[in-house]
């Protein structure tokens, strides 16, 4: 089993292939505080790379056997694929060669607590809220989160070595690779289907992930999720629970929506203490995210009235129903919404907010999971008045040609909803400034690059007000 102790330098340069992602730039900027040579590479520069070269990182643009020059291990993201002549090199001279989530699984045992939040919905949105919250206790935590959180000024915080608080996401069965002393499982539902055979596969990947916890550990889980019993039954570790449902450990009642559309509710405690609780995000899935952070940060001893006036203080993190602007009183909004339950929650929220019209703009993301869900996604936008949807975003994926964002307008007219495919983003542009009407919502939608539409609608904005 790999290890890595960080205080002994015994990996003195670190080369990270992919060093330009969120979690592995997050983890590179740990490396270089402690005194690390860093170096990495990533096919395009980004505000993240220059942040890295600003701290001390040496990064190549582009990919190249050489670019590992010097390094005694190699750190390499999961979009990095075999062929990769970085990684044949490692290889080939016997260089220590892990992946990312391997590399954090051994960087998590350098911290005296862990806290990993996993699911297949929510990570980073409850991993932010946790943030916010630690970041105005006294804990001073360690923070890596899987988005740009303002709260901490970007996707990491340094901190002690006493507490960690990171996504855990369950891709090619990462999670397994994770030694938390608090496992949050927010969720279980079909997703990453390119990797995963099914429901099954996935539950039962969760459910050896609880297995894996020591019995001085904790599970914190939401018990409304149909497939929370199996892992309950299967761990060792201390179990709270969370949901709507009064038996509980952390409960909800009497939620409500203000106006905007943001939940407030009472918070049942174990049945003993309710406490009113006011959030700043829209949507019920945030009512469950909120449950998971106020558990996780109870657990860790901060005080119940220092937790409800921080996550009051949690206004979201980028491209979680993000709103960018307004242009000619239309509303932009941005969200990383691509799986079907995610995309349901995203418009519910947005329906209690508004009585007008909403237009979803919707970049389905990978070939594989909009071929396998297809049915599930043609039933997901029922709280959308248009739906446009451009070309599928391939991400790690070769088209096959045997599914097409036309079969998704298709399975949506079908259901009834309006539907159109459109492929260009500037004709999609074009299309909403001609149709959409003062106090209408525009929300972006997808994991892709789809967020550039509002941006440029809103830049275009700017530059005739010039």
């Amino acid at each position: 089993m790999f290890e890595f102790c960080i205080n002994d330098h015994k990996y003195s340069h670190i080369h990270f292939i992919g060093i330009g992602g969120i979690s592995m730039s997050g983890l590179a900027e740990i490396l270089l505080t402690e005194g690390y040579k860093v170096s990495g590479s990533d096919m395009n520069n980004s505000y993240i790379i220059e942040r890295l070269k600003t701290l001390g990182a040496h990064v190549y643009i582009g990919h190249n056997k050489d670019n590992i020059e010097g390094a005694n291990l190699v750190v390499y993201t999961d979009a990095i694929t075999n062929d990769n002549e970085e990684l044949i090199k490692s290889l080939e001279n016997n260089i220590p060669t892990v992946d990312r989530a391997t590399f954090l699984g051994a960087l998590m045992k350098n911290y005296e607590n862990s806290i990993a939040v996993s699911g297949t919905h929510g990570k980073t949105t409850t991993t932010s809220m946790i943030a916010t919250i630690l970041n105005r206790s006294l804990l001073k935590p360690t923070i890596l989160l899987g988005g740009q959180l303002d709260e901490i000024g970007g996707n990491i915080k340094l901190g002690s070595k006493k507490y960690l608080l990171t996504e855990a996401c369950e891709y090619k069965g990462n999670i397994l690779k994770y030694f938390p002393t608090i496992a949050i499982i927010l969720n279980m539902e079909e997703e990453h289907l390119d990797y995963f055979e099914g429901i099954d596969h996935i539950v039962n990947t969760f459910t050896q992930y609880g297995q894996n916890l020591e019995d001085d550990g904790y599970l914190i889980i939401n018990s409304d999720d149909s497939n929370a019993k199996k892992v309950i039954k299967n761990t060792k570790a201390n179990i709270i629970t969370f949901g709507l449902n009064n038996k509980s450990d952390y409960s909800a009642e009497n939620i409500s929506f203000t106006p905007e559309g943001y939940p407030q509710f009472m918070l049942n405690i174990k049945g003993e203490s309710l406490y009113p609780v006011k959030l700043n995000v829209m949507g019920i899935h945030n009512v469950y995210n909120a449950l998971a952070s106020i558990c996780a940060t109870h657990l860790l001893g901060v005080p119940i009235q220092t937790i409800l006036e921080s996550i009051v203080e949690y206004k979201g993190t980028h491209r979680r129903l993000e709103v960018k602007g307004v242009i000619n009183g239309i509303k932009i909004i941005d969200d990383y919404a691509h799986h079907p339950t995610e995309i349901k929650a995203s418009l519910k929220a947005l329906r209690n907010s508004t009585n007008n019209q909403i237009w979803c703009i919707f970049q389905p993301h990978t070939y594989t999971r909009t071929k396998i869900l297809l049915n599930s996604f043609a039933e997901s936008f029922s709280e959308a008045d248009k739906v446009i949807i451009p070309d599928i975003y391939a991400a790690r994926e070769r088209d096959n040609g045997l599914i097409h964002s036309t079969h998704l307008v298709e399975a949506l007219s079908k259901n009834g909803i309006d539907a159109e495919y459109i492929s260009s983003f500037e004709n999609i542009e074009d299309y909403i400034l001609k149709n959409a009407k003062k106090g209408d919502i525009v929300v972006t939608m997808g994991a892709g690059n789809v967020y550039t539409i509002g941006e440029a609608m809103l830049e275009n904005k700017e530059r005739e007000a010039i």
